[in-house]
């Protein structure tokens, strides 16, 4: 059943570590560039902080505009600005453009919810006793938000793996060109269940990080 494995060991390979050089660029900028704007939306949007219609609804327009555009589709879209950042429109980096871009929205919306869940109780209690909002911010809303904001990367990285399988579909490389190439075009099927045993293996594995990882942050609260 799995004969054509042997023969493409260095490409399965060669796709894993792809995969995993996409999840992990596109992971790290998503979580800093959406853990700020959700931050911000977040501030504009409370009367305690830096409240803003105006920011907070074009911050708010922007982010729903990249959430309401399937994945695939920006992803072409985007291939332009991909080959004027990197120089290519295929391959990793090709990808990494618009994966970063969509996870940024996607993460945005879930910090924005992190902080949202803080107990506006305790946050009203510091500011009444005229400690900074600096202060007020990265000593209570950061480290209150801070479990629900690691649960939420982990959900992010989830999401950038899913979406990394569609790369195959433009050159992009990873475990999903693999499938595309050999399991759907070439009929591979041997090679089309590896390649989504190991996509199972390594969103157990995200998952079972992410899991143990906030279950030590509750402990030590």
């Amino acid at each position: 059943m799995f004969e054509n494995i042997p023969k493409l060991v260095d490409n399965t390979l060669r796709a894993l570590a792809q995969t995993g050089y996409m999840v992990v660029i596109s992971l790290a900028v998503s979580i800093v560039l959406g853990g700020l704007l959700g931050l911000l939306i977040y501030l504009t949007s409370e009367e305690l902080f830096l409240r803003n219609r105006v920011i907070n609804n074009i911050m708010n327009v922007a982010v729903n505009i990249i959430r309401s555009i399937p994945f695939l589709i920006l992803m072409i879209f985007l291939l332009p600005l991909s080959k004027l950042i990197v120089g290519t429109k295929i391959g990793p980096d090709a990808v990494i453009v618009p994966l970063s871009i969509c996870n940024t929205a996607f993460f945005a919306r879930l910090a924005e919810a992190s902080f949202s869940e803080v107990d506006r109780g305790v946050i009203e209690a510091f500011v009444a006793s005229g400690a900074p909002k600096i202060s007020v911010i990265t000593k209570i809303l950061f480290p209150e938000a801070f479990p629900s904001f690691v649960k939420n990367i982990t959900v992010t990285a989830l999401s950038v793996l899913g979406y990394s399988a569609m790369a195959g579909l433009v050159g992009g490389g990873g475990l999903g060109d693999l499938a595309y190439r050999y399991g759907y075009q070439q009929y591979k099927t041997d090679v089309l269940l590896v390649c989504i045993i190991l996509l199972i293996v390594l969103v157990q594995l995200i998952q079972y990080t992410g899991d143990g990882i906030v279950s030590r942050i509750n402990k030590k609260r």
